[in-house]
């Protein structure tokens, strides 16, 4: 089968008749970048915690708060390059640029400016608001305390 390029979509047709992205090239290298910054920060910041040692008593608070956050930090790094190296993953399947959910293409926009994206905008505002209401249903409950006056 001949190969067909989709202008509108930047899309193409593979030789099953598949549609999948043009210039996979182009995002693999995109991934591969993103892939080496999130690499290098992550390495940046334990390196900073190793060097700072031994620290006086008064400063200890401190230093647990800028471990929580980094540590907060660092989770959402590998959570990033899980992403990353999942997108790489389909790529080399041939299954990079097909929504996770409704296994159509995902638009060449949102993969030109999110390369790691699994889902079209549809699904993943659908995602987003099944995250948003189990987490809003996980929350532990807390009662407000009653204002002093």
């Amino acid at each position: 089968m001949k190969k067909q390029t989709l202008v509108t979509t930047g899309h193409h047709r593979d030789r099953e008749g598949a549609l999948r992205p043009a210039g996979n090239e182009t995002y693999r290298q995109q991934l591969l970048a993103k892939r080496s910054d999130v690499l290098a920060a992550l390495g940046v910041k334990f390196d900073t915690l190793a060097r700072m040692g031994r620290v006086a008593e008064e400063d200890q608070a401190q230093i647990t708060h800028d471990e929580f956050v980094s540590l907060h930090l660092n989770s959402i790094d590998y959570l990033q390059l899980r992403l990353v190296d999942e997108a790489l993953d389909r790529l080399a399947s041939g299954d990079y640029g097909t929504c996770l959910a409704c296994e159509e293409p995902i638009p060449a926009k949102r993969l030109r400016a999110l390369p790691w994206a699994r889902y079209c905008i549809p699904c993943q505002e659908t995602a987003g608001a099944q995250m948003d209401q189990d987490w809003a249903q996980s929350r532990p409950r807390t009662p407000l305390a009653p204002a002093s006056e």
